[in-house]
């Protein structure tokens, strides 16, 4: 019968949407539960929509769900990286940086394809602390991904980064009479840092990245103490704002007075950290600060090779890592991924481990305590009923030998699949 279009368009918004959930049911030869550190034997995951309904044994699978057996392989929760730059090539840790060799408009389309690779690589999550120098093109490619334009893991961005005139993220060996852009925003003075928190948050940054300690090149070649870019008061500062708009606090700090003064002023977690002495990590454990240890980015040679600032940091790394882990910090997964090549970053595992680590408090480290940090434990971390359906697969058994984690075949994010070497699979 022939309706008037006007007519069909007011039935149109009248009848509610109708949405179908699409069943997903999964065979699992084994499963990890990062929680409880073991390994769970022939279990089923059904899932609706982007989320987990059940987990256990003798679950039958939906009517008309798509079954999926892996059951020759572990399955885990998707992987979280604290500590990402997507926006950051190899390539541009050489000596000129790309905030002037590239256009914004080419590092997004770069970070574009790292955040593919990385989601390939079986990291569902990524934390990425500041943009360096390309803008709010974070927040863009966060955003499409979110919309379905683009494929990718779930991203929480930091944009620009705050730090001090002569500090780390500034343009060194330039001809000061030409404009030229910094890759992190200068913040000199308290009112400035209060500013840079407001703009950071007005524009979309999930979190606030700091710079407390300057760039190894600003290292006492002596006493090996970082440059201190902050006083407690200022990171104090920061952290209230922050705190206003909901936010929390991440500190690029090698160690010294700067990573004391982040602690101390109630910064959300710490990077890098390659040289915190003992009383810092007791005030980390006192005051529930994460770590990210980025242990494997120090020892990349990179373009320009390892400097003997570089070598005479991975010794002290390793102590404070094995330090650290005795004294009971909590260590989350952080990579520094983008300084080297994205998609890769499944050799911190092996660092990790080869450090001291058991592999499954390496894998907590990037599932459970990431998670923890991020503030979305209720959501990531762990295979349950009622969390977004991250979960991947690999050959063998990472509980025994970590390099497992490198073989993966499967990646599914909020119920999507992204990667999928198995041919296994059917619908009931």
């Amino acid at each position: 019968m022939y309706r008037p279009l006007a007519f069909v368009l007011v039935l149109a918004l009248l009848v509610p949407f109708v949405t179908v959930s699409q069943s997903t049911f999964i065979k699992a030869g084994k499963l990890v539960d990062p929680k409880s550190g073991s390994v769970l034997t022939n279990q089923m995951i059904v899932i609706e929509g982007s989320k987990i309904k059940a987990v256990g044994t003798n679950l039958s699978a939906p009517k008309g769900a798509t079954v999926l057996d892996l059951s020759a392989f572990t399955v885990m929760p998707g992987l979280i990286d604290c500590h990402t730059h997507i926006l950051l090539q190899p390539e541009d840790e050489g000596l000129i940086p790309p905030v002037i060799t590239k256009s914004q408009s080419f590092r997004t389309v770069q970070g574009v394809a790292a955040a593919r690779k990385n989601l390939e690589a079986g990291f569902t999550t990524l934390r990425d602390v500041d943009s360096e120098g390309a803008g709010f093109a974070d927040v863009a490619i966060r955003d499409a991904i979110n919309q379905g334009i683009i494929p990718g893991p779930r991203l929480f961005v930091a944009t620009d980064a705050l730090t001090i005139t002569g500090g780390h993220m500034n343009i060194e060996g330039m001809n000061p009479d030409i404009q030229i852009p910094e890759p992190a925003m200068l913040t000199d003075s308290h009112d400035a840092m209060i500013a840079a928190v407001r703009r950071a948050v007005k524009y979309g940054a999930d979190f606030i990245k700091i710079y407390a300690t300057g760039r190894t090149s600003q290292i006492n070649p002596v006493t090996m103490e970082p440059l201190c870019q902050l006083s407690q008061q200022e990171v104090q500062t920061i952290v209230d704002e922050a705190k206003r708009w909901g936010k929390d606090v991440a500190a690029h700090a090698y160690g010294g007075q700067g990573a004391k003064n982040s602690v101390l002023g109630g910064v959300r977690s710490l990077e890098h950290g390659m040289m915190l002495d003992e009383e810092t990590l007791k005030l980390m454990v006192e005051h529930g600060t994460y770590w990210c240890p980025t242990l494997y980015v120090y020892i990349d040679p990179g373009p320009l090779g390892l400097s003997e600032t570089r070598k005479r940091i991975i010794p002290l790394h390793k102590s404070s890592f094995q330090r650290a882990m005795k004294m009971g910090v909590k260590i989350a997964f952080g990579t520094d991924v983008g300084a080297y090549a994205h998609g890769t970053s499944t050799i911190e595992f092996l660092k990790m481990v080869e450090y001291g680590m058991k592999p499954v408090d390496a894998i907590r480290a990037a599932t459970v305590t990431a998670s923890e940090l991020l503030r979305m434990e209720n959501s990531i971390g762990t295979l349950e009923p009622g969390k977004f359906a991250d979960i991947i697969a690999v050959q063998g058994n990472p509980l025994e030998d970590i390099k497992a984690i490198q073989k993966n075949v499967f990646v599914m994010k909020e119920g999507k699949i992204y990667r999928n070497l198995t041919t296994e699979s059917s619908v009931h």
